[in-house]
């Protein structure tokens, strides 16, 4: 019997990274096939090229290069490329990751054309109406055939909505997945941290790493204000590496706080994401409001310190592993950093094992052929 087809529509920097451990292991099986559709959400070299390449992908069987305009055209526009797309394919199924308007748009075509559609991520929920990331994931769910849930929380959202159980597959978190993978895959001395160690005397274990790039600090003087006066502070006994988004780097020019860090932290420009994991992983605490980086301090067992209000990662504030610090004075932000160095959290395990991905493979082998 001839394998069957999965066709996988990704579009955005974090399913790139998911995807890779899971086109590994499509790639791997003698009972499934896949064609990769890049719709070109992210589209310049530095957020989609080079992550093909660095995490070992094969490149894109299409390229639909759609990106810009408003949510309505960018998704209108996939619609239309992807069905293309599937009407010549025609795939046994089609998988989708997370909550971008690529996963809508790959949902809507496959599901309109009677082809089942795989959710990587389902059942995540902000409950905030006014984001389209959160309209997205509840339209694909509500279309998907197989619903891949990250942990046991997402599970009752989708029972709770009335999605049939035996669609329902608590597979765990692929991201654990990626962390195993690929934080194998970096040491302590070479790549970026050992030239930071060469060039700035950052040491593996003995420093903070920082990103900020959320609108609701880059676009509150008051709260930005508040992160670079403590991160300033911080820096004067233990040193601080800032990875600067484009965006905040350009804010923190117009208010005139630019220079001052520069000469207190180590800033750097936006890493690939292999020398992120490096010193993500090699970290003695890590300050973000990145929801991302927040579950992969954890995975590498890093304190982490949320500079936001609230977390969607809120196990990991229960467990200890993460606190929350809102950048409301510098004070309150430098005693959460200094309070979290060597502190350790819970036991837990709200992700899976790290067989994610092997669980997704399974069940589509299985109800596929």
């Amino acid at each position: 019997m001839p394998p069957k087809k999965i066709v996988t529509i990704i579009g955005a920097r974090p399913q790139f990274i998911k995807a890779s451990v899971v086109s590994a292991a499509l790639a791997a099986s003698d009972r499934l096939t896949e064609i990769v559709v890049h719709t070109g959400q992210h589209f310049d070299a530095n957020m989609s090229d080079v992550f093909f390449a660095e995490l070992g992908m094969a490149p894109p069987a299409y390229h639909c290069d759609i990106h810009g305009g408003g949510h309505g055209e960018m998704t209108g526009r996939m619609l239309t490329a992807i069905e293309q797309v599937l009407s010549t394919e025609k795939p046994d199924a089609v998988m989708v990751y997370g909550d971008t308007n690529s996963t809508l748009a790959g949902a809507l075509a496959a599901i309109k054309l009677h082809v089942p559609v795989a959710h990587v991520e389902a059942g995540m929920r902000s409950f905030n109406m006014a984001s389209p990331e959160e309209i997205n994931r509840i339209l694909t769910d509500r279309v998907a055939r197989w619903l891949f849930t990250p942990n046991e929380g997402a599970g009752a959202h989708l029972r709770r909505e009335g999605m049939a159980p035996d669609h329902i597959h608590m597979v765990g978190d692929v991201m654990f997945d990626v962390a195993l993978h690929h934080g194998a895959r970096v040491g302590p001395h070479d790549g970026t941290l050992g030239k930071l160690t060469r060039e700035h005397g950052v040491q593996p274990g003995a420093y903070c790493l920082a990103t900020i790039h959320r609108a609701e600090n880059t676009d509150n003087p008051a709260r930005l204000g508040a992160i670079v006066e403590a991160l300033i502070h911080v820096a004067k006994d233990l040193p601080v590496v800032l990875p600067l988004h484009p965006r905040t780097r350009g804010v923190l020019a117009q208010q005139g706080k630019l220079q001052a860090l520069a000469q207190a932290v180590v800033l750097l420009e936006p890493l690939a994401y292999l020398a992120m994991v490096q010193l993500e992983k090699h970290a003695a605490v890590i300050a973000t409001d990145s929801g991302g980086v927040q579950k992969e301090a954890f995975f590498y067992r890093v304190p982490c310190v949320t500079l936001r209000d609230e977390t969607e990662w809120t196990e990991l504030v229960d467990a200890g592993w993460n606190r929350l610090a809102p950048p409301v004075d510098a004070a309150s932000v430098r005693k959460s950093l200094f309070d979290s160095l060597g502190s350790t959290g819970a036991a837990i395990a709200p992700y899976g094992d790290g067989d994610a991905t092997s669980r997704i493979v399974q069940q589509l082998s299985s109800d596929l052929n």
